[in-house]
């Protein structure tokens, strides 16, 4: 059972306000809508995959993460809650219905081909086109901070990050310990804005399932990690700790493209294996939409295009030119079951752990703190 899904507070306590308020706290013009306090530097901590309801199950692997939760907050990460959508969401400022990174796998209005935002693969798609807004590295670079950007070598220049990363100054870092000995370099610099990027967490996650012992040494690996940047930290400074999303374990999958009355009518299925945009024939939508209601009746939430939207879902607006990429009907499980496709995304049907919903495991991602102003 279910009292329906856990719409993200976009505006009060999601990650595009908390991209905004960090720049407010570095004395940009703007709204700070998380109140975050003045600081000379900032480094935001973003660990991929890091849910608040994964780290509370697991307190004592990461005992260092663990004794800031008390003093800290709990944000939502938006809908989806998956990589590119979340990514976009920080580096834009602004909620998936006005970025238009609205999901992993989307359609291309008008040409019956679905993109892969994290892949940039599919359609041959221009940054600048696919996401034109202005992000906040741009601003923050427009006012004399220096937004640095600390992740592997393998990201830079590819297309999700000339998306969502425009403006920063990019610091290719592979290791774990060389990721925190570049942030905290770049730190020294006068109102340095440094965003540091892990990504092992949720690969493991995706393989193995959360709370495994191998996610569990991930998750050691990160607690070291956020230890090291905090004892580091120059005066004046603040470091902040955050996700993109959480995750769940799937105790069942099913199998769409194998399901006939799945299939029926279908154009293209994208999005992901807990969000799924599906594109209906022409004419079709409404026995589409039919169709999954019943299949997934008691499993998820099956809503039209119009009803996503209206409900908040991608945020209080979406942008008319953002309408199409949206799937006519959107299936988002909210029991551990997860919506696979083989034949198309083959990778993703082997997976045991998996994110995108609107379940708090998925949703809530936590805000810890640590400051030496």
């Amino acid at each position: 059972m279910t009292n329906g899904p856990l719409v993200p507070a976009y505006g009060a306590g999601s990650l595009p306000d908390l991209s905004r308020s960090l720049l407010a706290s570095l004395g940009l013009d703007g709204p700070n809508p998380l109140g975050i306090p003045p600081a000379e530097r900032t480094c935001l901590f973003l660990v991929d995959g890091l849910g608040a309801e994964l780290l509370a199950a697991h307190a004592d692997a990461a005992p260092f993460l663990s004794s800031l939760v008390d003093s800290s907050r709990t944000l939502t990460a938006g809908f989806p809650a998956t990589t590119v959508t979340s990514l976009c969401s920080l580096g834009t400022g602004v909620s998936p219905g006005e970025h238009g990174m609205l999901g992993l796998t989307l359609a291309v209005p008008g040409t019956g081909r679905l993109f892969n935002c994290l892949r940039w693969s599919g359609v041959p798609m221009d940054p600048l086109e696919w996401q034109p807004g202005e992000t906040v590295y741009q601003r923050a670079a427009a006012a004399g901070i220096d937004a640095v950007y600390v992740a592997p070598a393998e990201f830079e220049g590819t297309g999700l990050t000339g998306a969502v990363y425009r403006g920063v100054r990019y610091a290719a870092a592979e290791t774990p310990d060389e990721r925190v000995a570049r942030a905290l370099a770049e730190l020294r610099q006068p109102r340095a804005h440094v965003t540091v990027y892990y990504g092992d967490l949720d690969a493991m996650g995706h393989m193995t399932g959360w709370g495994s012992e191998e996610w569990l040494g991930q998750l050691a690996i990160v607690d070291g990690m956020a230890e090291r940047l905090a004892a580091g930290l120059p005066p004046g400074s603040a470091l902040y700790i955050t996700a993109d999303h959480g995750m769940v374990n799937a105790s069942e999958k099913l199998d769409a493209e194998a399901t006939p009355e799945l299939t029926h009518g279908v154009a293209l299925l994208g999005g992901e294996a807990r969000a799924r945009h599906i594109y209906a024939q022409e004419g079709a939508a409404a026995e589409v939409l039919a169709a999954w209601s019943e299949v997934l009746r008691g499993r998820a939430w099956v809503v039209s295009r119009e009803e996503a939207v209206e409900s908040g879902w991608f945020g209080p607006r979406v942008r008319t030119e953002w309408l199409g990429r949206i799937g006519d009907v959107v299936a988002v499980p909210y029991t551990d079951l997860a919506i696979i496709a083989p034949t198309t995304h083959k990778i993703e049907a082997i997976f045991v752990g998996y994110h995108g919903s609107m379940t708090a495991h998925e949703q809530n991602i936590p805000l810890l703190e640590v400051s030496t102003r």
